[in-house]
């Protein structure tokens, strides 16, 4: 395989200086749109997932640009505006992955040698490798993967489509996104008494904090949703979302969706009632030593793969018009009649006490004298929440609320060897985003 690479220095310059772009409202709306369509058509059962609609997205409408008829107009309904529209704001959205601070986005397009494309189609992809099939198919194949591998920084090792004699083009985008938190979880082995996980030994995550606004319930068509809100270092969160039991995985992704855009006003641990206000949670007043009102939190580590086909739900991406192959549906493309013949995602998706390999807690008590008990002068708020049976989550990034990646937990890590501990005296920073 050949080709040829342009690439993002402003993007990279970008990064450096770490400036972090914003998206377009319109964008950020139409990405979360679909990925509340994809979440929304996930079966009730379904296993642990991953998905990201922000890779996928530009694709869609950059395909819209050089559709025309029917092809056109469901990519159209797919994207969420106008094909002209589409196309910039794919090259738009691209460059903004790929200046977020722990973000990387690329496209990458191959095509067999004598197909011909228009010259201002090719010259309107972002940042884009491109390359001829050699026409070795092995070859080609391990060309596409290394390009996998090399854009996801080993994440995602192969490219999840097919090459043989049919495929005359290839149109693929690459998305990483890595963070640590801002106050670290320290990992226990933990046996939920309950639930689908009852008597399992995972690795639990547990953190104490006295930020109770961290925490909250939003009433949804889902039912109540209680939605945790996990703050990472480079202004992308994790907002991991617990339904009422039985509650299907679609419904409760998209309705955190809609939370994310501000669909469902979120009641916030801090005025919560007392009992169980919502799934998972429990808040009481306790006494305590100190003023601080205390945030518990129990949660179960993740390691997450999977593997989409895109056509098996084609009208949730505007494919289906497009994959008929008596017609071509993108002049815009090519002079040559085209037809989507795959469409595929691969992904992943984990969540650790993230980044520390070692750690050492060290605790000194002080005491009035022997056998002495604290005094308990306060009585404070403890607002507790154990996610202990099959969750979902959003990965946000935090000014524009753009959903960066999804998925569904069912099967947590297990517990194989003795946790570390950490110094977990530091606090997160008081004045980061609240609910609003």
């Amino acid at each position: 395989m050949r080709g040829t690479e342009r690439t993002g220095d402003t993007a990279t310059a970008a990064k450096a200086t770490g400036w972090t772009p914003s998206v377009p409202g319109g964008t950020v709306r139409a990405v979360n749109r679909l990925t509340a369509r994809w979440a929304a058509a996930l079966p009730a059962g379904a296993r642990g997932t991953v998905l990201s609609a922000a890779a996928v997205w530009p694709l869609l409408g950059l395909l819209a640009e050089g559709a025309a008829g029917p092809a056109r107009a469901e990519l159209e309904d797919a994207v969420g505006m106008p094909a002209d529209r589409a196309a910039e704001a794919a090259r738009e959205l691209v460059t903004a992955l790929d200046r977020i601070r722990g973000s990387a986005a690329a496209i990458g397009l191959w095509a067999r040698p004598g197909l011909p494309l228009r010259e201002r189609w090719v010259a309107g992809l972002p940042a884009a490798s491109f390359g001829r099939f050699s026409g070795d198919d092995t070859a080609d194949r391990a060309a596409l993967d290394a390009w996998a591998a090399e854009r996801t920084g080993g994440l995602i090792p192969t490219m999840p489509v097919e090459i043989d004699a049919d495929v005359l083009l290839v149109l693929a985008a690459a998305q990483t996104l890595r963070t640590r938190w801002l106050q670290p979880f320290w990992d226990f082995e933990w046996t939920p008494e309950s639930g689908p996980w009852a008597g399992r030994s995972l690795v639990g995550l547990r953190r104490w904090t006295s930020l109770l606004d961290r925490v909250g319930v939003a009433e949804t068509p889902a039912g109540p949703l209680t939605v945790l809100r996990v703050l990472g270092d480079t202004g992308v969160d994790v907002h991991l979302l617990l339904g009422a039991e039985g509650a299907a995985p679609g419904a409760v992704l998209a309705a955190g969706v809609g939370v994310v855009g501000g669909a469902h006003p979120v009641v916030t641990g801090d005025v919560l009632p007392l009992g169980e206000p919502g799934p998972g949670l429990r808040v009481e007043h306790v006494r305590s030593s100190t003023r601080e009102h205390e945030l518990g939190l129990g949660i179960p580590a993740f390691d997450l793969t999977a593997e989409h086909d895109l056509l098996a739900s084609a009208a949730v991406f505007g494919l289906g018009a497009a994959t008929d192959r008596d017609h071509g549906h993108f002049p815009g493309v090519s002079d040559s009649p085209l037809a989507i013949a795959q469409a595929k995602q691969a992904g992943m998706a984990r969540f650790t006490r993230d980044g520390f390999e070692a750690a050492a807690v060290t605790v000194i008590g002080a005491a009035a004298g022997a056998g002495v008990e604290p005094r308990l002068r306060y009585r404070v708020r403890r607002v507790r929440l154990d996610m202990d049976r099959p969750f979902g989550f959003l990965a946000v990034h935090r000014t524009s609320r753009l959903v960066l990646s999804a998925g569904w937990v069912t099967d947590p890590v297990g517990y194989t060897e003795a946790p570390y501990a950490y110094d977990e005296d530091e606090d997160e920073d008081e004045d980061e985003d609240d609910w609003s």
